[in-house]
């Protein structure tokens, strides 16, 4: 399984963004998909997640402002993040993990909040 990740950018506080996170590969292998978020000296944090079954949950610093949602049909995950804030700046990484307990990470986007 291999994930690509892209949306991210520059916006201001306030603003709204929407990550994609493409899965390819053996994906029908996948039974949990999550963000995670990495800011700047700081350690990676869980952000959101959703089951096989479209079960989500949220970190508690984005509940009822991200939502993370998904395109059976195009292999897709995204994450809409609205009301953003500078706290919310961090490099936004895709996980996937396997029905087997097989780890992959997609590559980063980096989001930044700021005026």
């Amino acid at each position: 399984v291999q994930l690509q990740a892209c949306g991210g950018g520059l916006v201001q506080p306030g603003g709204s963004l929407t990550l994609s996170c493409v899965a390819s590969g053996s994906i029908f292998s996948i039974d949990w998909m999550a963000w995670y978020r990495q800011a700047p000296g700081k350690q990676r944090e869980f952000v959101a997640s959703i089951t096989s079954v479209g079960n989500t949950n949220y970190a508690d610093s984005v509940k009822g402002r991200f939502t993370m949602s998904r395109d059976n049909a195009k292999y897709t995950k995204y994450l809409r993040m609205n009301s953003l804030k500078p706290e919310d700046t961090a490099v936004y990484f895709c996980y996937a993990r396997t029905r087997v307990g097989t780890h992959i990470w997609g590559q980063g986007t980096k989001v930044t909040v700021s005026s």
